[in-house]
């Protein structure tokens, strides 16, 4: 059976980079503007605050894990006692780069917070749109799968051993599969992650994913999950924040944008198993959703330079 989690991740190429200790004491806060590369944050230590652009602000416990996958901006703040123990009050943005750590509000003595945070990095260039699938966040408490991955992930932060920036990189990549396979149910915020928790829905998503060249329509859609097409469409709407048709052509440009990176397949036989009548007629289609053809798409792919190795 078609996993559509594991295809959606499979094509984003997750790579965790940038991993780095943070903590804070006193009242400080760091605002993150909107920016193309996901965050994701362990909290260690501490109860902060993170507020995303859009949400709620969101106590923080120790063994929470963040991530936004999306662009959107966000504010993580603290609020100690900077008084306690005849330590001197600090401006909210002071910014202090300790041993192994970088350290926000009051300089020095004990922190009241202690995160892992960084970024991750989809290889794909298509990230955009696979991310838009996604929630824009998510927030994972509580589950003890993935509390034995924050615990493992910590333990390796605070540690100096070898290669500890690749087995950190593996970890971060292991929770971010974890907490997203982990966030499901109403609570969850539109996304593929909502639609695969409705029983109904998720059996015409994993039919889609099986088969995304069918000639699907709302009605046999809607039949494969046991719906009227109305209650089907408005239901749909709601989980994915996509309305089926729109989510079944932006899965199909997805899959032909990789198949184009990969150049081992033809346009005419990529239009046959999207789909398309002819390799014209997805031509059109491709245009229209990415601005470009797809035989320009493949060129610039293959004339752009190979990254360098780190």
């Amino acid at each position: 059976m078609i996993d559509p989690l594991a295809e959606v991740v499979r094509l984003l190429q997750p790579d965790a980079l940038r991993a780095k200790v943070v903590s804070g004491a006193g009242t400080w806060s760091v605002r993150r503007p909107r920016s193309d590369q996901p965050f994701y944050c362990v909290v260690m230590e501490g109860t902060p605050c993170l507020t995303v652009d859009g949400h709620d602000p969101l106590p923080l416990q120790p063994g929470d894990f963040i991530l936004v996958p999306s662009v959107n901006g966000f504010e993580m703040a603290g609020v100690g006692t900077p008084d306690q123990g005849g330590r001197p009050s600090a401006p909210p943005e002071t910014t202090t780069f300790l041993p192994g750590e970088v350290r926000h509000g009051i300089p020095d003595g004990p922190p009241d917070v202690r995160l892992l945070a960084g970024l991750f990095e989809f290889g794909s260039p298509d990230a955009a749109l696979l991310v838009a699938l996604l929630p824009k966040l998510i927030h994972v408490r509580g589950e003890p799968r993935l509390a034995t991955l924050v615990q493992l992930a910590s333990d390796e932060a605070r540690a100096i051993r070898p290669a500890r920036a690749v087995i950190l990189a593996r970890l971060l990549e292991i929770l971010m599969i974890e907490a997203l396979r982990s966030t499901a149910g109403t609570a969850a915020s539109p996304g593929l992650l909502r639609g695969l928790a409705d029983a109904r829905l998720a059996a015409s998503i994993r039919r889609l994913h099986e088969d995304p060249g069918h000639p699907w329509t709302i009605e046999t859609l809607a039949s494969e999950a046991a719906l009227s097409r109305s209650a089907f469409f408005e239901r749909f709407r709601r989980a994915l924040g996509l309305a089926p048709m729109e989510y079944l052509l932006s899965w199909r440009m997805a899959l032909a944008k990789n198949l184009l990176r990969k150049g081992e397949t033809s346009i005419t036989e990529i239009a046959t198993r999207m789909g398309y009548a002819s390799a014209s007629s997805f031509t059109i289609a491709f245009t229209r959703h990415t601005g470009q053809p797809p035989a320009r798409y493949a060129k610039t792919l293959a004339a752009a330079p190979e990254p360098l190795e780190a």
